[in-house]
């Protein structure tokens, strides 16, 4: 499982970058919204929902996930993505 994050783009200015961070899900492009889901969830919204607004990335804290529901259920419910239905 490899993370890396290539450079695309460089503002001399001010010195901003834009890039692509990869991951073994997949590509987010940065800079991008990626919102919070706390506990596995966007509180308000569906995956689908979520997806419609150009996330590319949820981000989860893995220690609230600890404290609820725990390792085990989101083991059961197929791991973290499958268990938040985002892939």
């Amino acid at each position: 499982m490899s993370f890396t994050f290539e450079i695309t783009a460089r503002c001399n200015r001010t010195r901003a970058r834009c890039g692509c961070f990869h991951t073994p899900h997949g590509t987010v492009n940065t800079p991008r919204f990626m919102p919070v889901g706390t506990l596995a969830t966007v509180k308000g919204v569906t995956p689908a929902q979520l997806k419609a607004t150009g996330a590319e990335m949820v981000l989860s804290n893995t220690f609230h996930l600890h404290l609820q529901p725990g390792e085990q259920i989101v083991a059961d419910g197929g791991g973290l993505h499958r268990f938040m239905a985002w892939d």
